[in-house]
């Protein structure tokens, strides 16, 4: 278990990277879900230097947070970290663990996000299939480079984060693993409950 929060963590905190490091350069041709993607970066920079809101670490939290959640895709993060496990759930356990794990996800990211100020990323690559898409980039931090990928899926017309792979570790897949781990050994009814009292440090 400390091994799959340690790399749900990096992979969190790189993540979440994307709205805090400046743009370095943008595909020659800039594409559509590449476009709406830095539209969310350009909308969060404000935010971290209003110089107002630096005084209001809890108002510019909350900013932060509304303009994140609305690029993530939380329905769709919860029933593939579900996977097998979802389909016998009811429609009341579903809206509890879509509830508690959006929590979860973001207690896990909310001070990280904070903790990131420098950078550059670039967008190196887009690959769209229908309503899914896959956005590369290359991000640079304190003089290290990872690459991370953006798995995403369009929903009313809007391309929505549903997946990040880094070093081709998804973040959904460690979350999965946990889950389908823990319901072996207590119910789904245990799980929420320690979903909701430990922020899901320890759900096996």
């Amino acid at each position: 278990m400390r091994n799959e929060r340690g790399v749900i963590s990096l992979i969190l905190g790189i993540a979440v990277l994307f709205i805090f490091v400046m743009p370095e350069g943008i595909m020659a041709k800039e594409k559509q879900v590449t476009k709406e993607l830095k539209k969310t970066i350009d909308e969060v920079v404000l935010i971290v230097n209003d110089e107002k809101l630096k005084q209001d670490p809890k108002a510019r939290r909350e900013m932060l947070r509304d303009t994140i959640n609305k690029r993530f895709n939380y329905d769709q993060m919860a029933v593939r970290a579900l996977a097998e496990n979802w389909s016998p759930r009811t429609s009341e356990e579903r809206k509890k663990f879509t509830q508690r794990f959006k929590n979860l996800l973001e207690r896990s990211y909310a001070e990280k996000i904070e903790s990131f100020s420098n950078g550059k990323i670039r967008f190196t690559d887009e690959l769209v299939k229908g309503k899914y898409a896959l956005v590369k980039t290359r991000v640079e931090s304190q003089g290290k480079f990872i690459n991370l990928d953006y798995k995403l899926i369009q929903e009313n017309g809007e391309w929505k984060i549903y997946d990040f792979v880094i070093k081709g570790v998804s973040i959904i897949h460690n979350y999965r693993h946990q889950f389908s781990k823990a319901l072996k050994k207590q119910s789904f009814g245990e799980l929420l409950e320690k979903l909701e009292k430990s922020g899901g440090e320890n759900i096996t």
